[in-house]
């Protein structure tokens, strides 16, 4: 969407493929300040590429209750929430967004495209199911410094008053938008939601007021740093869809992906309920955990070859198994990062549940020079880094 000026921002040349679009993957030949700009001040984060999509229509909240797994007749207009949604096995199709933009018309944001499992869950419902994800580009104003740029920018609205998860229409330089209190860095910040027409000049805009408050642009890598610290899930990472996975052992369950709080059993019926209400009364096999990796101990392994801990920089998304205290896998971890603002190695993992309790000894796989080795680690509760000023 905003290719352009990507391109001749883009001093690193690094390029990743998001749903068909170039997004950058640092602006900078590191990607250092754009992170540090995200926690200390502000970061400007093109996510045009997410998928969107309108249901309006008599039914729609019925549709939008039968996909998700949320109690959406709970979703107060101008109130968003966050829901996975499932196929009848109870396992996750995709996660997102729910925007409740008037009594029968509603948004859906996603990773994936979700269009026709949409239409094919309204089959016989009075609603129209819209994919509008070429109709809107977005930019995420993340940071402790982002409701300050934004007031000097934005008209008609008080910034104050858009609650965590609420959304808000206004405009900037004229030009109309959605401004949503969501985001992917746990941190504080907006999302701002327009026609791709007015996207160079939005971020032109933004830039300019935001520079006297340390705004950069940022791009994926200083991102899942930031998402994997405030404990969010990644697509295709930390779960697999359901309609990609190559063998059932692959697939999650809300329960599995530790999303129990958004499974709404008591809601009547949706898509995946006789199977989660199944997996409720029995109890999940797996569960997702924090863990935070014993950096002395990580030190003294790479110490034996004259070397520093090999982990800080980028964060990983390549799966390694962790172990319990006997040396026997009983999960893996699939997001890891060095978090420089918290200054520990951390990651996100999915384990057999009787091994999920708060500060529970496990151990996971590190390589040292080609070697691979156990290093202790322990179970903590996530968000890992969760800001007061995130939902004031």
């Amino acid at each position: 969407m905003l290719y352009l000026d990507n391109l001749l921002l883009n001093e690193n040349n690094e390029w990743r493929n998001w749903s068909g679009f170039m997004v950058a993957g640092t602006y900078e030949p590191t990607h250092e300040r754009e992170y540090y700009a995200i926690r200390n001040a502000a970061a400007l984060i093109d996510v045009s590429p997410l998928y969107k999509y309108d249901l309006l229509g008599q039914d729609a909240e019925r549709l939008v209750n039968k996909i998700v797994t949320r109690n959406v007749k709970k979703c107060d207009l101008g109130q968003i929430m966050y829901s996975p949604w499932c196929d009848e096995n109870g396992h996750m199709i995709d996660d997102g967004t729910i925007w409740r933009l008037a009594e029968n018309h509603f948004r859906i944001t996603a990773a994936d495209p979700n269009l026709r499992w949409f239409e094919d869950c309204g089959f016989g419902l009075d609603c129209l199911v819209a994919d509008v994800s070429n109709e809107l580009a977005a930019l995420a104003l993340q940071g402790p410094n982002s409701r300050p740029i934004l007031r000097e920018v934005t008209t008609g609205i008080e910034l104050e008053n858009i609650g965590y998860y609420r959304l808000a229409s206004t405009t900037i330089a004229g030009i109309p938008l959605t401004i949503t209190r969501t985001g992917f860095t746990g941190d504080l910040g907006f999302e701002l939601w327009f026609s791709p027409e007015y996207a160079e000049r939005m971020w032109d805009v933004l830039m300019e007021v935001g520079y006297r408050y340390g705004l950069l642009p940022a791009g994926m890598v200083a991102l899942d740093i930031a998402r994997i610290e405030a404990g969010l899930l990644l697509i295709e990472v930390d779960y697999i869809s359901s309609t990609k996975a190559l063998i059932d052992s692959r697939k999650s369950t809300p329960f599995d992906a530790g999303l129990a709080w958004t499974v709404a059993l008591d809601k009547g019926s949706f898509v995946g309920r006789k199977a989660l209400r199944a997996e409720a009364a029995r109890g999940n096999r797996w569960a997702l955990v924090g863990l935070e990796i014993d950096w002395p101990v990580l030190e003294s392994l790479f110490a034996v070859q004259d070397l520093p801990p090999l982990v800080a920089g980028r964060a990983s998304r390549e799966a390694v198994p962790v172990y319990n205290e006997n040396g026997r896998q009983i999960g893996q971890a699939t997001s890891r990062t060095f978090s420089p603002i918290l200054k520990k190695y951390i990651a996100l993992a999915t384990v057999e549940s009787e091994f999920a309790q708060e500060g529970f000894p496990l151990s996971i796989e590190v390589t040292v020079e080609f070697t691979r080795q156990q290093c202790p680690a322990r179970v903590i509760s996530i968000p890992f880094y969760d800001p007061v000023h995130k939902r004031k």
